[in-house]
């Protein structure tokens, strides 16, 4: 409820700045290259901060991307949204499949899979999407939760079909539906399925917390590595 909380409190914001097209959003909003925009949501790519701030319109300014710095775009685009449709979609979603996941893992450990579900969404988005386009949403750390989902059920033993249906007709959605982050989802899913592996199939006994919390860093480590490796081809 804190993360829909958030949420949305980020959304008001945004639309309050001017929505899709407003500083809020082009400031956490996730790019890999800076923008210059321009208030009416135009914007020109491959100019630099000083030609966008000297030469351009005097209602221009430059938006960084990740590769300029702004790394709080791989976590801060997951709390921005679209539209009211995009936002109710996400956190739908997101109050259908955390309850069942915070109660199974546990406050902290749900946070933590959401969290870096998020962080492998962005972090596919930085590899395979187009360097100026702009990705927000929670989508990433939903698919994260759908993930984690199977992972435990196949655990467990529970009934994994039922859930690689909703996965499927996930994935229909996301590869035939225009302006979906297939990136972004199928980075979340796999980083969810991750985190879910190294939390549930952690040997039992009194280490078990240092084991998971280990397994945890390990796979940050792999996306902070996977995000330097992108940044200095950029």
């Amino acid at each position: 409820m804190v993360l829909i909380g958030v949420n949305v409190v980020v959304f008001l914001m945004a639309l309050a700045s001017g929505g899709t097209a407003g500083k809020l959003v082009a400031y956490l909003g996730q790019h890999t290259l800076g923008r210059c925009e321009l208030p009416d949501g135009r914007y020109f790519p491959g100019v630099t901060q000083a030609v966008c701030e000297g030469a351009g319109p005097s209602s221009a300014y430059f938006a960084p991307g990740v590769a300029d710095g702004a790394l709080w775009q791989l976590l801060s685009n997951g709390f921005l949204h679209a539209s009211i449709l995009h936002i109710g979609l996400n956190m739908l979603a997101l109050y259908a499949l955390g309850p069942q996941l915070e109660v199974a893992l546990g406050r902290t450990r749900f946070l933590a899979l959401y969290v870096v579900s998020l962080l492998a969404g962005s972090t596919l988005v930085l590899w395979a999407a187009n360097e100026n386009t702009l990705t927000l949403g929670a989508s990433g750390a939903i698919f994260g939760l759908l993930g984690a989902t199977l992972v435990i059920a196949y655990k467990v033993g529970g009934n994994v079909q039922q859930i690689l249906l909703w996965v499927g007709l996930n994935a229909l959605i996301t590869f035939t539906v225009p302006y979906i982050s297939w990136q972004g989802h199928l980075g979340g899913f796999l980083g969810g399925a991750a985190v879910a592996a190294v939390l549930v199939y952690s040997p039992r006994g009194p280490r078990r917390s240092v084991v998971q919390a280990a397994g945890l860093a390990g796979v940050v480590a792999v996306l902070a590595a996977a995000v330097v490796l992108r940044l200095l081809t950029v």
